[in-house]
């Protein structure tokens, strides 16, 4: 019996290693869950976050490479994707595999200074990734709601001016997180432990530092992408003079809306559940039972499937992107059969402004088209 009591108190320590230092686990109540609260840890975490770390690493490497193996990819847009490839990349290779060991071992084996790296580099790429998606909700709303005035905005230099700029504030906001972490060393049930926790002790407060990720990873970028896409979509659905609108028109208008749909909602139910659980830690509102322990497993494997889910949607659901992978890992010539079926589908979705004489047009329209010889006056959308 002694060693089941020790198996389940290592269990215990292992999923919430700061709650069972505060005597979050109650042993009389969550005895009977400890075999299987184990199983949970040792066989599910691994094999879920593996599947993550192996999907994200594979699926945001391909982007970098398919971007900088063609220069010709190289727009405004495709830098935004690249860097958004690029910290999605950094978040997996710091979060996936430390948090997987933070589960299923009852010490932390990297040490204080590795503890403050991890920490700092998970909420750095996190916000990376974020506002790299906010970048790109401002290029698209910029190419719709001001496709003239864009054209000396949407440049290459300043697509870099800006990714290097939300890195610089993003490294350096957030040097506290990794002063306020550290490793810790402790006594419980006669057994040494240690973990990578946040240093309340040392008179930091954990609800302040996590009600400033919650705000500035979630709540603010998710507000402005909501609102940057929703003037989009108005001034996408606003109909020309006299409600003519094509059925071409019309129906890349709704490729559009679905796109945009789905990025909101994939963001916002991604990072909603991690959020929010955190938050409830947070407030020391947090009870070890079945139920909150495998909520807390899917709310990281939620999160950490976003970085995986980015290169499809803004990369791999794009004609263009899906024939330059096929030209740079197949490195075969499209045969003129395939270019003939190719050019009778649907590309992406551009928006291109009229004219300014064009007195009988009214507002620009979205067209599937390709770009031509003096295509840099259209705008891609999709």
């Amino acid at each position: 019996m002694a060693s089941t009591e020790d198996e389940f108190r290592s269990i215990c320590l292992n999923l919430t290693s700061e709650e069972a230092m505060l005597g979050g686990c109650n042993y009389s109540s969550e005895y009977e869950n400890g075999e299987l609260l184990e199983k949970v840890v040792s066989r599910v975490v691994p094999i879920f976050f593996g599947f993550i770390g192996i999907v994200g690493l594979v699926g945001n490497a391909l982007v970098v490479l398919v971007v900088a193996a063609n220069p010709g990819m190289r727009s405004t847009t495709n830098l935004l994707i690249i860097n958004l490839a690029v910290a999605d990349l950094l978040f997996v290779i710091f979060c996936v595999p430390f948090t997987a060991t933070d589960y299923v071992m009852p010490r932390w084996p990297f040490g204080d200074w590795w503890c403050k790296v991890v920490q700092y580099f998970i909420v750095v790429t996190a916000h990376a990734s974020v506002y790299t998606l906010v970048l790109m909700s401002l290029d698209r709303f910029m190419a719709v709601v001001h496709p003239i005035a864009s054209m000396s905005i949407r440049t290459e230099k300043n697509a870099l001016l800006a990714i290097a700029c939300i890195w610089v504030v993003i490294l350096t906001t957030a040097i506290p997180v990794g002063i306020c972490h550290g490793e810790r060393e402790y006594s419980y049930f006669h057994r040494n432990h240690s973990s990578c926790v946040f240093l309340e002790e040392q008179g930091y407060s954990k609800l302040g530092f996590q009600m400033s990720f919650f705000l500035s990873s979630y709540v603010i970028p998710l507000a402005l992408i909501s609102v940057l896409y929703m003037c989009m979509l108005t001034r996408l659905w606003k109909s020309a003079p006299g409600g003519r609108v094509s059925a071409e028109s019309r129906r890349g208008r709704k490729k559009v809306t679905r796109m945009v749909v789905v990025v909101v909602v994939v963001f916002a139910v991604c990072w909603c559940p991690i959020q929010i659980i955190l938050l409830v830690k947070a407030l020391d509102k947090y009870h070890i039972t079945y139920f909150t322990v495998t909520a807390q497993i899917v709310s990281h494997v939620l999160a950490y499937m976003n970085s995986c889910v980015n290169p499809v949607l803004y990369a791999f659901l794009s004609e263009n992107f899906r024939v330059a992978f096929r030209k740079s890992i197949i490195g075969a010539p499209r045969t003129k059969r395939e270019r003939k079926r190719e050019n009778s589908k649907s590309h992406n979705v551009m928006y291109c402004p009229p004219p300014y004489n064009d007195g009988m047009s009214g507002r620009p329209q979205p067209t599937k088209t390709t770009r031509t010889g003096n295509g840099n006056s259209c705008h891609d959308i999709v």
